[in-house]
């Protein structure tokens, strides 16, 4: 049975408005002082004895097996610890607080590896050790934040629209204008996100405009659209949306897809992406430069790969994983949120670290929130 409202993907989603920590760090250099030097691919061993190394984690809580470490002994042959981090922020103070974390391998958002590579923190992937991923999607390799997965290995993606309850709207939303500007029968009963690329997607996407803009003449515009909706909400919610959509308080909310409950047996909830577009979310495995034990990671990730490993994601917390030969293997209704197609999903554009421009929305939040 799997989890609907599956408490990571607040974390992974919400965390996103941790970017301009992100941006602070890496002010957008390449470099570390502190980082240690990419192995080269002659100096990771292949048939090293995996035995003699062990591989410490950091990820979100239940995002995998609970039996991960006991599996990975049984196969593996060495020990796996499990750290958990509840948002990418927190994992972001672990990895790049200086020296070694101690973490081989972290799950962050893409956004979030996609920073640490620009501060020289990650270990470049090494394909010859992952021959799983020949397991993923083609359009899993073409990533804005990581094109070719040179850096970073994707474990889940999804993207966000509106969910809303089929037998309370008179007509059902197509556009992000019904959240921006709800009909009548809708006043008071629409709910929104206030994490910083959240709040702003609606109304950038709405205009036209890149969900990674920044552009200051296009925050503005965008501004313009969220205070003048923020009237007629029932109010912003990044947690219980589901919960307000089930007991009927809400009508239409702004949802990412795993987090909307549409497999609720009593209610007739749907979601949708709104006809001018959303964003691709991507939640990703990296491995630190500083890790001491490389082979071990990477076969870490290629186990993970594995299709009977990999699908327990999307059967147990109901996110697609961009792994063909995993999603093969479950039972997916047709019109589901699982049966989203690859293609889709990457029509949505992938969210960025925007560096030091990523300020830019949290002020935009900030403003919105103090707005009477």
């Amino acid at each position: 049975m799997f989890r609907t409202r599956f408490t990571r993907r607040l974390p992974a989603a919400v965390a996103v408005a941790g970017l301009a920590l992100a941006a602070a760090a890496c002010g957008g250099e390449s470099t570390n002082a502190g980082a240690a030097p990419a192995a080269t691919a002659d100096q990771l061993n292949p048939n090293a004895d995996l035995s003699k190394q062990s591989v410490n984690v950091t990820v979100w809580d239940g995002y995998t097996p609970k039996e991960l470490p006991q599996k990975v002994k049984d196969k593996l042959k060495f020990p796996l610890k499990i750290a958990i981090h509840d948002t990418n922020e927190t994992a972001m103070t672990k990895l790049t607080a200086g020296g070694d974390s101690g973490i081989d391998v972290a799950f962050v958002s893409g956004q979030y590896a996609q920073a640490l590579n620009e501060q020289g923190l990650l270990e470049p992937i090494h394909p010859e050790l992952i021959p799983n991923l020949s397991n993923l999607y083609p359009e899993a390799t073409q990533l804005s934040y990581d094109k070719g997965n040179k850096y970073s290995v994707p474990y889940t993606w999804g993207t966000t629209g509106i969910c809303y309850r089929s037998d309370l709207v008179k007509t059902p939303p197509t556009s992000w204008k019904d959240i921006l500007q709800p009909p009548s029968w809708a006043e008071k009963k629409v709910t929104m996100m206030t994490t910083e690329r959240w709040l702003a997607l609606p109304a950038l996407k709405a205009l036209g405009y890149s969900v990674n803009t920044d552009k200051d003449a296009e925050i503005a515009k965008a501004k313009e659209l969220l205070v003048a909706a923020k009237p007629h909400l029932l109010g912003y919610d990044d947690t219980t949306f589901g919960d307000k959509l089930t007991s009927g308080e809400a009508v239409m909310v702004e949802a990412w897809d795993g987090w909307c409950p549409t497999t609720s047996e009593k209610q007739n909830i749907k979601f949708v992406v709104p006809k001018e577009g959303s964003d691709l979310w991507v939640d990703t495995m990296v491995i630190m430069k500083s890790s001491k034990n490389k082979e071990a990671a990477h076969a870490l990730i290629n186990y993970i790969l594995d299709p009977e490993i990999h699908s327990w994601a999307a059967v147990n917390i109901n996110y697609k994983v961009p792994n063909k030969a995993a999603m093969d293997k479950v039972q997916i209704a047709k019109g589901s949120l699982l049966d989203i197609k690859p293609a889709e999903l990457l029509n949505g554009e992938s969210l960025i670290d925007l560096g030091q421009a990523g300020v830019k929305y949290t002020r935009l939040a900030t403003e919105i929130k103090a707005q009477s």
